[in-house]
């Protein structure tokens, strides 16, 4: 009895094992499985080196009264965002073969359900089954070709986001569909044929738990992902997660590590080990998210609330940390960046009613006021060359990138205005502008807040045409707010948010 009992302890261990392993081989999701009659299994495996999944799928079709699909799939609550970039692999046998993004009340393959259908001739639809065994409606997207795929449920409607990488999403909504509290997210493949089977890949998955309508601003903070963004392939990597409100990275100089602030303080993240650790700042304690580097990555320009002299205040720290001595007299001031050779930081400021771009020394002296637009002007910063500042302005309505000379003159607009863009950041290499923009429809121009729908848009200096979208992201505030590109110009470090960043 007693071997045996041993022998049952064992063989349960390794079950357990083994649950364990097949949890931690589909990364964010919990079970799979093939839905409806499938005559060929289908996958799904997780590769955590590349953060991709790579989903294969049989089955007849994902229309009519039921489905026949292979699914990845986690159980939610509540509102939610998933993300993904996609791909079908190879040429396929059915032009109608097809994956996406999944919602399910129940496994059953009748199940009410809505999705996100990239077919392999390019169709691109929401489809959704209102009631169980109901037929399948369909709304096509106004693009074909989706590679980019998002489905957002509030409440009971959803919206389906989608776009060719690097434009804008494009959106189709269905309301009133009520699938229950809980249900099944994931990712799908439906070969089209019960007789093949066909296979997508999935990078940049993201199951995101939006800021709930009574989150209080500035005062209840959602989990922060520390992601970095590879230019040329628009690749993202998870690095740190944290369920607290981390903001705007700056990556020091030597490209060994990165600045971020966080509940008031200043932390230093070793991009080798991939730990934070407080650096220290003396009694100021109070630090946002408008702090920078000097080209050199000698000093820290911190901005730090100070009640007592009307709101943010400059200073100045070494790199390394240290007691920061005050550069500004007043608040608000928020610094924003260093002149090339570290004579002069740029912040803006509130004076007289009105928040403008100035000048002051390093060492200390009167601060030069370089705007004098009625509105907002904000995020300037230098050029490598020290020539121009580019900057954000409202003056003319939206929000909008601006360029000047260092000296003030030849201010003129560098975005068209079809977002409320801010905070621009050039390149080590002054070839190129990175930017976030926020959506007009949810921001007006005079506001950056946290947890909202967010580009990052890349566009060459001196270039023409439109900017292109890097990454798409909730996020907003904290995001990228500071210079936070790689010294070889071909990463950047930002910020996303979700209430589960664990």
């Amino acid at each position: 009895m007693v071997a045996f009992a041993q022998r049952f302890f064992l063989v349960a261990l390794g079950l357990v094992a083994f649950l364990h392993a097949s949890a931690q081989q589909l990364g964010v999701f919990e079970g799979q499985q093939d839905i409806g009659s499938a005559a060929r299994p289908g996958t799904a495996t997780y590769a955590a080196a590349t953060q991709q999944y790579v989903v294969t799928g049989s089955g007849a079709n994902v229309w009519g009264e039921h489905d026949e699909l292979h699914y990845v799939y986690k159980k939610l609550t509540g509102d939610f965002i998933l993300y993904a970039r996609a791909a079908l692999v190879g040429r396929g046998v059915e032009p109608h073969r097809k994956m996406g993004w999944m919602v399910r009340q129940s496994l059953a393959s009748n199940s009410p359900q809505v999705c996100v259908a990239v077919h392999g001739d390019g169709l691109t639809s929401l489809q959704y089954r209102r009631t169980a065994g109901a037929a399948t409606a369909e709304t096509q997207a106004a693009i074909t070709h989706a590679d980019v795929v998002q489905l957002e449920r509030v409440g009971t409607t959803f919206t389906m986001r989608v776009a060719q990488f690097g434009q804008p999403f494009v959106t189709a909504q269905v309301a009133d569909l009520d699938l229950g509290a809980e249900v099944y997210v994931g990712l799908f493949v439906c070969a089209h044929n019960a007789a093949v089977t066909e296979k997508a890949t999935f990078s940049d998955v993201r199951l995101v738990v939006p800021a709930p309508a009574s989150l209080v601003p500035y005062r209840q903070y959602l989990g922060s992902h520390l992601e970095l963004l590879e230019l040329a392939t628009g690749k993202r990597d998870i690095i740190y997660s944290a369920p607290v409100s981390l903001q705007a990275p700056n990556w020091r100089p030597d490209g060994k590590s990165l600045i971020y602030n966080s509940d008031g303080l200043i932390y230093n993240f070793d991009l080798a080990t991939r730990r934070p650790s407080v650096l220290p700042t003396g009694d100021v304690k109070n630090n946002n998210n408008d702090h920078v580097l000097s080209f050199d990555g000698k000093q820290l320009g911190l901005s730090s609330g100070v009640e007592a002299l009307g709101g943010s205040i400059g200073y100045i720290v070494p790199a390394t940390g240290g007691q920061p001595r005050q550069l500004t007299p007043r608040g608000p001031s928020y610094l924003h960046s260093w002149s090339p050779d570290a004579k002069h930081l740029l912040f803006t400021g509130e004076r007289n009613q009105n928040f403008d771009i100035y000048r002051v020394p390093a060492a200390g002296g009167p601060e030069v006021r370089l705007t004098t637009a009625a509105g907002l002007d904000d995020g300037p910063e230098y050029t490598p060359d020290g020539q121009y500042i580019y900057f954000n302005s409202n003056r003319n309505g939206p929000m909008q990138i601006w360029r000047m000379r260092a000296d003030g003159s030849q201010q003129q607009a560098v975005t068209s205005g079809d977002y409320q863009d801010w905070f621009p950041h050039v390149s080590p290499d002054g070839k190129w502008l990175v930017f976030i923009s926020f959506l007009k429809e949810e921001v007006p121009a005079s506001d950056h807040p946290f947890y909202k729908h967010v580009y990052l848009r890349l566009l060459p200096i001196g270039g023409t045409g439109q900017p292109k979208v890097i990454a798409y992201l909730y996020g907003g505030q904290g995001t990228i707010n500071t210079p936070s590109w790689s010294p070889d110009s071909k990463r950047l470090a930002f910020i996303s948010n979700s209430a589960d960043a664990r």
